[in-house]
């Protein structure tokens, strides 16, 4: 494409090729990114071709229509168009098996890709095997041990925890009654009174009572 020239040829070859109409700024839309046309060129190369009579122009009210000259396509004949029509559904048909295809393709490979390869299968196989010997040698240790606690001594000491949480929750209720009948006559803060008296609360101790 010459300076001279200034895109005309360019334009001339894309209407011929479309074969439909198209706006001063449909042109330069398509063509600006590829051929670096600007829109003043583009508008003032196709008024030319439109002069010379290489293209054809339409005016609708303020919008003008250009496409390629009609004249210098062969006539199609009715049997050429149903021949055409032939094909184009034939084509249509191939296109919408190849995307099926492409799309049954393209689910088996994430499937594929979210698998694991052999590797990577006989790795973890191993680790599993691995960690199944570590859970048996467990197991066997246990069954071998000799200092079992039977289901009797287990309740036995069950009941006895429960009978000192139970001791442990009515001496702290006894002692907290006793601190705030202190309390009442007492001048100063229960802190105060407590360090007085050096008595640790299970707070003190960051201890809590269990539940029974």
């Amino acid at each position: 494409m010459s300076k001279k020239d200034n895109g005309a040829s360019v334009i001339l070859a894309y209407l011929n090729e479309r074969n439909r109409p198209y706006s001063a700024q449909d042109v330069f839309s398509n063509l600006q990114r590829q051929h670096g046309l600007g829109k003043t060129a583009v508008v003032r190369a196709m008024e030319l071709l439109a002069l010379e009579g290489k293209i054809r122009e339409k005016v609708y009210g303020k919008q003008k229509i250009y496409f390629a000259d009609q004249a210098q396509f062969k006539d199609v004949g009715e049997a050429d168009l149903k021949a055409m029509d032939r094909h184009i559904s034939e084509l249509s048909a191939e296109a919408q098996s190849l995307t099926q295809s492409c799309r049954q393709l393209d689910a088996e490979l994430k499937e594929l890709s979210s698998s694991l390869t052999t590797e990577e299968m006989v790795s973890e196989i191993e680790e599993l095997r691995g960690e199944c010997a570590g859970y048996r040698a467990r197991l066997e240790k246990i069954k071998s041990a000799t200092n079992h606690v039977t289901p009797e001594e287990k309740d036995k000491v069950y009941k006895e925890r429960d009978v000192y949480v139970k001791e442990w929750r009515k001496r702290k209720r006894l002692a907290s009654d006793m601190i705030n009948t202190v309390l009442e006559g007492y001048p100063k803060s229960k802190r105060e009174f407590l360090d007085e008296v050096g008595v640790e609360t299970d707070e003190d101790c960051k201890v809590v009572v269990p539940s029974t």
